[in-house]
């Protein structure tokens, strides 16, 4: 195959996309092992509608994708647990990229099947969707990656109402270049399905990409139906500091969305995107609060640890021998700070930023000690 042929196949990946295949490939680990140890689950479906060749090329050196990741990493899960079922749907649109793929996934084994199709994603997807209801024992996971911001709603319904999660690619990055010069109805309407809005609606969000990224979020909660659900959304920057799009996690289990929340900040390095801060967050600006706290300023596109007891300390302020538990409930539902992975290093930054005490105390209901908290009286400025 000549070179050129052979670039078309294999694309280069940057920065930003490596970061994204190891994300989607660490919280699938992590997922797929919390599951297994569940007896209600009877096995795990992975399907990737838009999954190009499996490999790239990075500085001159191949890199694995996340369908060949996902598939090598849910082997070892299937290995390990012989008596669940494992099947992998594996998709794109192009059958030479597909072929490309296969040469590089591991064999099926007894419990472990890996299906690799070369058609339209939405046809994919209409085929497995109606498919899952009422198999509540079979939990699946659903990476939904476009190339531009094109998300059809309509085949993600039947994934977005079972058990089961779904992850979605939101381009932004392509709506905010656009939609100021589009002309042409195709890609008018390209923009109103992807928004379920009127074109002419969108105009006025102009570059306002977190206007588009809380329409995508307002979308998922009209589709859901009836029961509670969690989403979590982390962006992704390029080296110039431009967001590109936004992982977005859906799920209707609590555990799952703080699960994606904690893979997202350790895969981040211990923050919450992928935007370069020269330094880290102390490099920033600093705020002074009602009381005097000097604190590193909030970025908004990349939260840190120091951000995680900003948050505590406001929402605790003055407060005297909280549960230390009630804290870790706290950021269990909120959208983007995590409750595990982290629980030292906020307990460090609360006392030496904000003179948070920590001790214990015999709980009066179930007579055992517990860790208490006293906050001192005072709100910093996010």
């Amino acid at each position: 195959m000549s070179s050129s042929n052979n670039s078309k196949i294999i694309s280069k990946a940057s920065p930003h996309t490596i970061m994204k295949f190891k994300l989607v490939e660490e919280y699938i680990k992590a997922w797929a092992q919390k599951l297994m140890l569940n007896s209600s689950c009877y096995g795990l479906v992975f399907i990737d509608c838009m999954c190009n060749s499996g490999v790239y090329t990075h500085n001159g050196e191949v890199v694995e994708g996340t369908p060949v990741r996902v598939a090598k990493a849910l082997l070892d899960v299937a290995r390990t647990y012989p008596q669940k079922q494992i099947q992998i749907y594996l998709n794109d649109n192009s059958q030479e990229k597909v072929d490309e793929l296969k040469k590089h996934l591991p064999a099926d084994e007894g419990n472990f099947r890996i299906i690799a199709t070369a058609k339209d994603r939405d046809e994919l997807l209409e085929t497995i969707g109606p498919q899952l209801y009422g198999r509540q024992h079979l939990h699946y996971f659903l990476f939904y990656d476009p190339y531009d911001a094109s998300i059809n709603w309509p085949v993600l319904i039947p994934f977005l109402r079972n058990w089961g999660e779904v992850m979605i690619n939101h381009m932004v990055s392509d709506t905010v270049r656009a939609i100021s010069q589009v002309r042409r109805e195709a890609a008018k309407e390209k923009y109103e399905n992807t928004y379920l809005t009127d074109f002419e609606k969108l105009i006025p969000f102009g570059s306002d990409k977190e206007a588009y990224e809380e329409r995508v979020e307002e979308i998922i909660q009209e589709l859901k139906g009836q029961r509670r659900y969690f989403v979590g959304a982390f962006p992704f920057f390029n080296t110039q500091n431009s967001q590109l799009y936004s992982l977005i996690h859906c799920t209707s289990h609590i555990e799952g969305f703080k699960l994606y929340k904690q893979v997202a900040w350790k895969t981040f390095g211990g923050k919450s995107s992928t935007k370069d801060t020269h330094g880290g967050q102390y490099q920033l600006s600093f705020d002074f609060g009602n009381e005097g706290f000097l604190v590193p300023a909030t970025d908004e596109s990349c939260f840190f640890v120091t951000d995680i007891a900003k948050y505590l300390q406001k929402s605790f302020s003055g407060q005297k021998n909280v549960p230390l538990e009630s804290l870790w409930q706290l950021l269990d539902y909120h959208p983007i700070f995590p409750s595990d992975g982290f629980r030292q290093e906020i307990r460090n930054e609360l006392k030496n930023t904000y003179g948070a005490i920590f001790s214990t105390a015999v709980d009066s209901k179930d007579g055992k000690r517990h860790t208490v908290v006293s906050f001192q009286k005072g709100t910093p400025a996010l």
